[in-house]
């Protein structure tokens, strides 16, 4: 196993089951059903409104479902709270940048690893010997492995609201690394990125999974990056699972032309473009 492989969890698979949410009587998510297979990329695609946010929210902790249920490594996770998924080895990245201002790019990245220090706060804050090691070891590991692997290591004393757009992402990608993830969830990872910021940000997940042997599930828009990188392909549209597959399979599947054209009879190889 490569090196890097050792500051994650193994990989875990990741299904829901018939899982429905609804607001007010709209229904984000209408009896969802899939699995993101272990130690692979999954990407989650549809139409705005189409249930994504929520199906990740659901997933994350944030949306307790009406029904269904969310498993882990074949675990039952749905009653479990939002922190003791993250200690379980799941980690999500968020649409919006969600970086502390003020803080360097290296303070960002540990807060990723906290919630793994066995020391209380209290140790922490009068700098207790057990407190200070974990703090040094945690610091060493993010700089040995999640730094350099992505490539920030010129930037990791600079406040993160001094660095491109791009470089906040892959900030916020190297903070859910830190978390030593089992399965890692990214919301609209290349989001306003310009082509060459995005081409650099499929490369980090690519490598994430298959150096780091990390389970990937990913909600995107971009559909060259979906394609290109992604095993397992789930469609949504209008809160309901319309198609899975291969990305080929989706690709050429009738209803997911539909959902995104507004037409059947356009060329499936159009839904790539």
């Amino acid at each position: 196993m490569n090196p890097l492989a050792a500051a994650a969890g193994l990989a875990l698979d990741l299904a829901v089951q018939d899982i429905a949410v609804s607001f007010g009587g709209i229904h984000a998510l209408r009896g969802v059903s899939m699995t993101a297979p272990a130690g692979k990329i999954t990407a989650v695609i549809g139409p705005n409104g189409a249930g994504k946010t929520s199906l990740f929210n659901t997933i994350s902790g944030f949306y307790k479902p009406d029904s269904g249920r969310v498993f882990l490594g074949g675990q039952d996770i749905t009653a479990t709270p939002v922190h003791a998924r993250a200690g379980m080895g799941l980690a999500r990245t968020f649409q919006n940048v969600a970086l502390f201002r003020g803080l360097s790019v290296l303070e960002n990245i540990k807060l990723g690893g906290h919630h793994l220090m066995r020391s209380t706060p209290l140790a922490a804050m009068f700098g207790l010997r057990g407190a200070r090691s974990e703090e040094l070891s945690l610091r060493a590991e993010v700089e040995d492995r999640v730094i350099d692997f992505l490539e920030l290591d010129n930037v990791r004393h600079k406040p993160v609201e001094a660095l491109s757009y791009g470089l906040q992402k892959r900030v916020e990608l190297a903070r859910g690394l830190a978390m030593r993830p089992s399965v890692l969830l990214l919301d609209e990872p290349v989001a306003g990125m310009n082509r060459e910021e995005t081409e650099d940000m499929a490369r980090f997940i690519l490598d994430v999974q298959e150096e780091w042997g990390v389970t990937v599930v990913l909600v995107e828009h971009d559909m060259g990056m979906v394609m290109d990188i992604s095993h397992h392909v789930a469609v949504l549209n209008f809160g309901a699972l319309i198609a899975q597959g291969t990305p080929a399979q989706v690709a050429r599947d009738p209803e997911v032309v539909k959902a995104y054209l507004g037409s059947e009879a356009t060329k499936p190889q159009e839904v790539a473009a």
